[in-house]
């Protein structure tokens, strides 16, 4: 009897999660669906999914017409795939020495990764603004790159997955005479998939969606990102909403590539960052 009690509960909580999933999905499925249509259709206010007029002009035009929409997607990639790498690395070494290295201010080093995680990131927009300035790098890739290269998040939850893995393979590898250094590349990061997985959708989602930074930073159109680059179709007494659209699919892209390579060791490397403290 128990048991089919919670066999009828999980059919509730997937049915509910199913539910969830249409809901979420409707508003993805519009924007796909406008992306085909014309703008004066669009304008009309139906709510159909199916383009009365189905075109691909909207995406002729991006491409052929906005002479920049190249560039603002070639500036994003490399800007979002160059964060990523330095967080892959930089986060774990400092996760790894926080939880396998003792040294002197360990603790206060540690207690400082834990306060910046409740700082919120729009009080140290201005003070980047101003240090970017001062450096020259205004309108540049490394001023959009250079305050992302560490996440305090992530440098926490990679300690929490160093503290569960397993010392055993580092006495081994050490009694092989691999020192420190190799140790961690070429026996610890092998094996931290899962961690590094999680760690680079959320690492790459973040940095392509960035909008904040780049309008603070970029003021050259040709240095936009994409998030940015999308304002350029919004006229002063019209807003292009088939040219959003469109626009939006191809921004959508590589983070869902990104999420559907990784997706194997995402709940893996998120649920095995949680254990000791």
């Amino acid at each position: 009897m128990i048991a089919k009690s919670a066999r009828s509960w999980v059919w509730l909580l997937y049915i509910a999660l199913a539910v969830y999933a249409f809901i979420t999905f409707i508003p993805f499925a519009w924007a796909l669906s406008a992306s085909f249509k014309s703008l004066p259709e669009i304008s009309s206010g139906g709510t159909n999914f199916i383009p009365k007029a189905f075109t691909l002009d909207n995406y002729k035009t991006i491409f052929l017409q906005e002479p920049l929409f190249g560039r603002w997607l070639i500036n994003s990639i490399i800007i979002a795939v160059t964060v990523t790498l330095f967080n892959l690395l930089f986060n774990s070494m400092a996760g790894y020495a926080l939880a396998r290295i003792t040294f002197p201010g360990k603790q206060f080093l540690f207690f400082l990764v834990l306060a910046v995680l409740v700082v919120p990131g729009q009080i140290t927009l201005l003070p980047k603004f101003l240090i970017l300035k001062s450096l020259g790098w205004l309108n540049s890739y490394q001023g959009l790159i250079a305050p992302a290269i560490v996440n305090a998040t992530f440098i926490f939850m990679m300690r929490q997955f160093f503290l569960n893995f397993p010392k055993e393979l580092e006495e081994a590898a050490a009694l092989d005479g691999l020192n420190r250094f190799e140790t961690f590349f070429q026996v610890v990061m092998p094996l931290a998939k899962p961690a590094l997985a999680a760690q680079t959708i959320f690492i790459f989602m973040g940095s392509w969606n960035e909008f904040l930074l780049p309008l603070v930073v970029m003021s050259n159109p040709e240095m936009f990102t994409l998030p940015l680059g999308l304002n350029a179709f919004k006229g002063q007494y019209v807003t292009y909403w088939n040219y959003i659209m469109a626009a939006s699919m191809i921004f959508t892209l590589p983070a869902l590539a990104i999420y559907a390579f990784f997706n194997r060791y995402f709940i893996q490397g998120v649920t095995f960052t949680g254990g000791k403290g």
